[in-house]
C-alpha cells in the first residue's frame, strides 16, 4: 500500500516586498482563498508568514490569529504552522503569536548566512521561543539550515527543551546556506535517524530545486514543502501561476515513489499530533 506524504504549503514569504507573481497572496483574504485551494490539491498543512496590507512583513498577532482563523474555518483538518522567522521581527516579537495556540510553529535552533544578512537565532532566544511552545502546546518544525541544527535540536531534546519526536524540515538551496547536493542530504536523513529514531521530516528546496528535494523527500520516505513562498516560478520563463498548481506537481510525483498525499488525519497522527478541534477533520 503507498505511503502517505504529508504536503506542506508555504503559501507567501516575509520578503519585504510584494512579488512580481501576482499569485502570491499578500493579504489575509488571499492567503486563506490561495489556502484553501492547496488544501482541495492535497496540502495537509499551511506554513504561514502575514504581512502588511503593502506586502511588508510582520509578526502581528492579530493578524495571524485573522489568518489561522480563516484557515481553520475553510480548510478542516489543515495543521496550521505559523512561522517564527526573523525576517517578520525581532526578539521575542518573533513569537508573540505563539499564544493563539496553532498546531505548529517554526523553530531555528541555530544562526545562519541567508542571501544578504544572518539569520540570528541566539541560544536565549531560541530557548525562549521553545519555552513558550511547550507553554502553548505548539509542535515546533526544526529549521534545519545546518548540520549543527541537527545535533542541537537532538540535543534540546535530550534536556527537556523539546518535546519528542521531534520534527525537522532540512532546507537546502537558500543562497550562502546548505547547497541542493544529494551526499549532504542524504546524511541529513541518515545523521537524524541515528539521533532521533522516532523523528519525522520534511524536505524543503529554494526555487528550481524545489522539485529536486520533492523527489528526494518522497524516495527517501520523507514528507514534502512546496509554495509561492520558496519558489515563484516553476521555470525561469514561466512564473507558478498559484500555491494549488505546485501541490498538484508533488501530487503527481507521489506514484512514482510509490507515495500518496497524506489526509489531514494521517498527517497529525504521523506528526504526533491531537485530533483537529471537533467539526473540523476528515
Amino acid at each position: 500500500m503507498a505511503s502517505p506524504c504529508i504536503i506542506t504549503v508555504a503559501i507567501t514569504g516575509s520578503v519585504p516586498q510584494k512579488s512580481d507573481n501576482p499569485a502570491v497572496p499578500i493579504t489575509i483574504d488571499e492567503q486563506v482563498e490561495s489556502t484553501h485551494a492547496a488544501f482541495e490539491a492535497g496540502a495537509t498543512l499551511a506554513h504561514c508568514h502575514v504581512r502588511e496590507e503593502d506586502g511588508t512583513p510582520t509578526s502581528d498577532p492579530e493578524r495571524f490569529g485573522r489568518l489561522q482563523e480563516g484557515i481553520r474555518k475553510h480548510c478542516p483538518g489543515m495543521i496550521v504552522q505559523l512561522s517564527t522567522g526573523g525576517r517578520s521581527g525581532a526578539g521575542k516579537a518573533r513569537g508573540g503569536m505563539l499564544p493563539l495556540a496553532p498546531d505548529m510553529a517554526s523553530l531555528s535552533v541555530g544562526s545562519n548566512n541567508f542571501p544578504t544578512r544572518v539569520y540570528e537565532n541566539p541560544p536565549d532566544l531560541v530557548d525562549w521561543l521553545a519555552t513558550e511552545m511547550v507553554q502553548y502546546g505548539v509542535k515546533p518544525e526544526i529549521e534545519v539550515f545546518d548540520l549543527s541544527h541537527i545535533f542541537q535540536a537532538v540535543k534540546m531534546q535530550g534536556d527537556g527543551r523539546l518535546a519528542a519526536p521531534l520534527h525537522v524540515q532540512f532546507v537546502m538551496g537558500v543562497k550562502n546556506a546548505m547547497p541542493v547536493d544529494r551526499a549532504v542530504f542524504d546524511f541529513y536523513v541518515e545523521t537524524l535517524a541515528r539521533l532521533a529514531p522516532d523523528a519525522t521530516w520534511t524536505g524543503a528546496g529554494i526555487g528550481k530545486d524545489q522539485v529536486t528535494l520533492n523527489r528526494w523527500s518522497l524516495e527517501r520516505g520523507g514528507h514534502c514543502r512546496t509554495g509561492l513562498e520558496d519558489n515563484v516560478r516553476l521555470d525561469r520563463e514561466t512564473l507558478a501561476p498559484s500555491n494549488a498548481a505546485l501541490v498538484e506537481r508533488v501530487v503527481a510525483l507521489c506514484p512514482e515513489y510509490g507515495r500518496r498525499p497524506a489526509t489531514t488525519e494521517e498527517a497529525r497522527n504521523i506528526l504526533s499530533l491531537p485530533p483537529a478541534p471537533q467539526g473540523r477533520g476528515d
